[in-house]
């Protein structure tokens, strides 16, 4: 017996990539997908890690519509990166989504002497993605319980380490 198709109100949702994918092209389609996911089935929290989020495709109309869609009551995205100033100069839509949207997006920053190396990663509770080599590109991408887990407790090691950065507004004296 098949199982009954889903109600036309209930998204049907594609399976995530999993496994290793390598090269740029790859990396952002994979983001954009992802973003795409996460409003499509209502994704409650993310974690977002990244040295400065420059290959990321953040500065893209679509990705910030994507985000519009996900954005909701209950959402939280959590970002961490060394620092945010590259970010600011390379992704202005992602700053303006930023701050429309400061009540469920919290950032902190690693500091350039932070140690160690942040990991360029994007954590959900059903799955996630760890670029291996930022140079090529090279991710891993996952729903396995236990890769979750272990993602998720270092990503929760820098985010304990770090602190509170990129404010939603810059408010002057």
């Amino acid at each position: 017996m098949t199982d009954p198709l889903p109600p036309a109100s209930e998204p049907v949702q594609a399976p995530l990539p999993e496994g290793r994918i390598e090269g740029r092209k790859a990396f952002v389609d994979l983001i954009r997908t992802v973003l795409g996911a996460a409003a499509q089935g209502g994704w409650t929290r993310m974690v977002w890690s990244d040295p400065d989020f420059l290959d990321w495709p953040l500065g893209e109309r679509a990705t910030v519509e994507a985000l519009h869609e996900w954005s909701a009551q209950g959402r939280s995205l959590h970002l961490i990166a060394t620092d945010f100033s590259d970010l600011r100069l390379a992704h202005p839509r992602f700053v303006q989504w930023r701050m429309t949207w400061s009540h469920i997006v919290e950032a902190r920053a690693t500091g350039r002497a932070a140690g160690g190396d942040l990991p360029s990663a994007l954590w959900t509770p059903n799955w996630t993605m760890e670029r291996l080599d930022t140079t090529r590109s090279t991710v891993v991408a996952t729903a396995d319980p236990s890769r979750r887990v272990l993602l998720g407790e270092r990503l929760d090691n820098w985010w304990q380490k770090s602190s509170p950065s990129f404010p939603a507004s810059v408010l002057g004296l």
